[in-house]
């Protein structure tokens, strides 16, 4: 729509389902790389208003990550902003590409932006978008507060935040299929009476989807309920969840058993790209389908993907009450576990908690260019500490790949009382060094970044989405940068010391190493020599070096059928067995074993246990 002036009442043509706000001269009042900026509190209060009636808020605007982050968590507002896309992109492409993410429609999409170039840029790449000015928003105001309906514990939110986690770990994976299979779908079927406490949301996923509704048959609750008395009649709902949360209630069936014909077949796009939809379609034996209008994916006849898996909990093991109690230790009692290193290690946590840690986690994340950057290099950590802030600030800028926030970390923070860190980043990413100052910088990994075709790596990095790696900056990046290779064994027990002297002496530290077998088709060459002659190291390093210990992965991952994509990531029963290592090795320097609740180690098991009879059955 074009954005009309202040006076003429302006209405949204279409229902709003996510408002993308720019932030200077928009959400508050000035500019924030100039100086102070002035929180303009009825924005603030309109976010608070319409994310409690189910409206999602996104930020797409032309500022340092980390000072604009640090400028919404002031205000207290953070928590309610998902996917924010802040740095100092053309606004068009990376509205088109936010929209994909979060499975949106352009005309659901409000834009809010004072500058009247930017609002026709992101109308030129996403044309049915809505736009508005700052100035609008008084008028606007009464209308987005009446759209959608209450949601006061801010569930469709969490919703979002769960999509943003799936796809923050999404872009770890080269292999979308090695993705799946770690991301541990779950499927939850119910049947006949099992939902009649669901008709409200059944109705609601039938009318309202389109994207994932194959049949789209409008019903009424009511129809529904009347239609279960049908024994021809198979009703069915699909409850979904994985490793970064609970999807809830997102898919629903009507199978006409009589004559094998789908009369509805209906997802949320919340679970788009995970393989839910053609699961089901096999679960229910490929019955006739007439697909109505367009759909996001297509279903066939032969495929079950066998990385999702069924659960029943009518059938799921009971636990006598003797070990079903959470055994908790009183909070102050309990250890606070800082876990530092990549984000598989997140799969330890739930297994942890099972003991009585409270656990911290920092693992890499996707800075401001939707690139992952991992903060666990001890290169990186001594930078952090021993640069001055001008110096980090200048390559945060000038390195797409590195970003602000890398050089921050909770471990120099006096707020846990044991430390587990990984250093595999050490023996996997390449250092290079700017030729005019000599400082050194880790990214990548087994491969030589002043050397490779600009043009073909510049590709290479669009496809995964990544942002300012284009062919210029490489050229450039080979003029100043050279390759130093990846840290020394010797320069590698020096960082180790220097951190061992950097943590409270009282902290101990766990180190988790590596696993050294080679993973055909990884295209990491020398990957399992290089974790060999890292271990020495690591090995030499904790035996002198006080209240320093090894957990040592090798002794239950041996082949490469024991890990993903690369000999970094494991299979999944793997990290129960290292989180169980991990919490008696921390019991034995404590002197005392760990409370452990057999109940919550139940729940995390079953929610990591691997597909058995489906698997090989997806090609």
């Amino acid at each position: 729509m074009t954005p009309p002036s202040p006076a003429s009442s302006p209405a949204l043509p279409h229902p709003v389902k996510v408002i993308i706000w720019d932030l200077d001269d928009t959400f508050w009042k000035g500019t924030l790389s100039e100086g102070a900026v002035e929180a303009l509190e009825e924005n603030v209060q309109l976010v608070r208003d319409t994310a409690a009636r189910g409206i999602v808020h996104t930020i797409v605007s032309k500022n340092d990550f980390a000072p604009a982050e640090a400028k919404l968590v002031e205000l207290g507002i953070r928590e309610l902003f998902v996917f924010p896309q802040i740095s100092w992109q053309p606004k068009g492409p990376i509205i088109k590409q936010l929209l994909e993410q979060m499975q949106l429609r352009a005309p659901n999409a409000l834009f809010l932006d004072d500058n009247s170039m930017n609002r026709a840029e992101a109308q030129y790449y996403n044309s049915e978008l809505q736009v508005a000015d700052p100035a609008d928003l008084p008028a606007l105001a009464p209308q987005l507060r009446a759209t959608g309906k209450p949601d006061p514990t801010f569930s469709r939110l969490e919703q979002y935040k769960l999509l943003e986690r799936q796809q923050q770990a999404r872009t770890q994976y080269n292999d979308n299929l090695a993705f799946l299979h770690d991301a541990q779908v779950r499927i939850e079927f119910r049947e006949g009476e099992a939902i009649l406490p669901d008709l409200d949301r059944i109705e609601e996923l039938i009318n309202r989807s389109n994207q994932l509704n194959f049949t789209k048959r409008r019903v009424r609750k009511e129809e529904v309920q009347a239609s279960l008395e049908d024994s021809a009649r198979r009703w069915g709902t699909v409850r979904v969840h994985d490793r970064f949360g609970d999807y809830g209630l997102v898919g629903v069936y009507c199978l006409n058993t009589e004559t094998e014909q789908l009369e509805q077949l209906v997802f949320s796009c919340r679970i788009l790209h995970l393989g839910v939809e053609q699961f089901t379609y096999a679960h229910l034996g490929f019955p006739a389908l007439e697909v109505q209008g367009e759909v996001a994916t297509h279903l066939n006849t032969t495929e079950s993907p066998d990385w999702i898996t069924i659960v029943d909990p009518t059938n799921a093991p009971k636990v006598a009450a003797s070990s079903g109690v959470d055994v908790k230790a009183p909070a102050e009692a309990r250890l606070r576990v800082l876990l530092k290193g990549g984000c598989d290690l997140g799969q330890l946590t739930p297994f942890l908690q099972a003991f009585e840690l409270d656990v911290v986690e920092e693992f890499n994340y996707n800075n401001e260019n939707q690139i992952p950057v991992h903060l666990e290099h001890t290169a990186l950590l001594r930078a952090g500490r021993e640069w001055p802030a001008a110096e980090q600030q200048r390559l945060a800028a000038a390195l797409p790949f590195l970003g602000r926030e890398s050089f921050e970390t909770q471990l120099w923070q006096a707020s846990y009382d044991v430390l587990v860190y990984s250093p595999l980043m050490d023996y996997t990413q390449e250092l290079y060094r700017e030729k005019v100052t000599g400082r050194a910088i880790p990214f990548g990994g087994y491969q030589n970044l002043t050397t490779v075709e600009p043009a073909a790596q510049a590709a290479k990095y669009t496809q995964r989405r990544f942002q300012g790696m284009s062919e210029d900056f490489l050229r450039q990046f080979q003029q100043e940068f050279e390759l130093v290779g990846q840290i020394t064994p010797a320069q590698f027990t020096e960082n180790l010391q220097w951190l061992r002297a950097q943590v409270p002496e009282q902290v101990p530290i766990f180190f988790l190493n590596g696993a050294e077998i080679d993973v055909p088709g990884s295209g990491e060459t020398g990957a399992a020599e290089r974790h060999i002659v890292m271990n020495r190291a690591l090995a030499a390093f904790a035996a002198a070096a006080p209240n320093c210990y090894v957990l040592d992965v090798r002794d239950f991952v041996h082949t490469p059928a024991d890990v993903t994509n690369n000999l970094r990531h494991y299979h999944r029963q793997h990290y129960r067995t290292l989180a169980q290592r991990l919490a008696t090795a921390i019991g034995e320097w404590r002197g005392q074993h760990l409370a452990h609740s057999s109940w919550t180690d139940l729940k995390a098991r079953a929610a990591s246990l691997v597909p058995g009879k489906l698997r090989g059955l997806f090609k």
